[in-house]
């Protein structure tokens, strides 16, 4: 018999069209095309090699790559300190967003939990309800891109909602709109002795839905520090066609040396796009200190641009038109083998 594995990851709504809806599936989604067509290259030598099986490889097939709305754009990643302050962290985070967005960045991208301390007690405090409007950090980053009319993908903060508190990063569009919000799903509870602790499951509650997006400067993957530990969000994000994929996160100084560029190089080499991070400033004085290093990678895993640890905002460059070059350089998606493996995106095929 045929070996088989089963990747399962449910769940996915959030899009431009209905940033809260758990109902709403977007179309862009749902392309109406045979499950298992058979591929054929009979030109290319190392198409020839290619598995007829590839497309199982993704259930539903994967979306092909979409044209995005331009080549080329900057993208600004804010690497900032954090203060006990909250009114103060809205005022630093408006500042460098002006600063970033003047020096012709397109896409910003803010830190993990930016507007608060990274800490369990101060989560509550901190905590803003995004859907009552009571939000001075997200009506500030509204204002903020509507002005500029630049693409934020606003970092994360404490949200409160029914209850219940998350970790929540949102998506705003060159209108002010709110494209998207995703809440962080993999929590970062973890122990290692002698090192460090931290059981964010204690006042948060994890997200239930993976959140791809489509803005002026494409299609986005959103996810949040720990997510990116978990492949399988990532190639879910690549299944939907995403150009770009986002994690603010905020990894410490056990783990940040050992792995911070590392996944992000492993999650833009194994999905053959771009993956951008950006993490506080590091503060030797906090209860918890970020490792820092915000970076952008390339759809090769080439590290394009970085930070320190220090307060910083980089500008770089993301040119979209390689990712077909390195696509085909390198034809890994038309190579999988859907005959001993599947990825299975519950939601998008049970939409079908």
């Amino acid at each position: 018999m045929k070996a088989s594995a089963l990747l399962n990851l449910k769940s996915f709504t959030l899009s431009r069209h209905s940033p809260t809806s758990n109902s709403f599936f977007p179309p862009f989604l749902c392309p109406s095309h045979p499950r298992h067509r058979r591929i054929h290259h009979s030109r290319n030598p190392i198409m020839s090699a290619t598995s007829v099986n590839s497309e199982r490889a993704r259930a539903p097939p994967a979306i092909p790559l979409p044209p995005p709305p331009l080549s080329n754009f900057k993208i600004g990643l804010c690497q900032l300190s954090v203060s006990p302050d909250k009114d103060s962290n809205i005022a630093h985070a408006r500042t460098a967003i002006q600063d970033a967005a003047s020096k012709g960045a397109q896409l910003v991208l803010l830190p993990e939990i930016w507007n608060s301390p990274y800490s369990n007690d101060s989560f509550p405090v901190y905590a803003e309800d995004i859907d009552a409007g009571a939000s001075p950090s997200t009506a500030m980053l509204s204002e903020l891109s509507r002005l500029l009319k630049i693409t934020i993908v606003g970092g994360s903060i404490p949200e409160r909602s029914g209850g219940l508190l998350y970790n929540t990063c949102c998506v705003f569009g060159t209108d002010g709109n709110l494209l998207a919000k995703h809440r962080k799903i993999h929590l970062f509870d973890i122990d290692i002795p002698g090192k460090i602790t931290f059981i964010e499951s204690k006042t948060l509650t994890a997200g239930e839905t993976p959140t791809i997006v489509d803005t002026e400067v494409g299609r986005i993957g959103i996810g949040i520090c720990y997510d990116i530990r978990f492949p399988e969000l990532a190639m879910i994000y690549a299944a939907r066609g995403a150009h770009l994929l986002c994690y603010p996160g905020a990894f410490n100084m056990t783990t940040g040396p050992l792995h911070w560029e590392l996944l992000q190089r492993a999650r833009a080499t194994d999905n053959q796009l771009y993956v951008a991070t950006c993490s506080p400033a590091r503060d030797t004085g906090s209860g918890y200190v970020a490792w820092g290093h915000s970076t952008l990678v390339g759809p090769f895993g080439e590290v394009l641009a970085t930070t320190e640890h220090e307060e910083a905002i980089i500008i770089a460059e993301i040119d979209y038109s390689i990712l077909e070059q390195r696509r085909t350089n390198l034809p890994v998606t038309k190579q999988r083998r859907g005959d001993l493996y599947q990825l299975v995106d519950f939601q998008r095929l049970n939409s079908q």
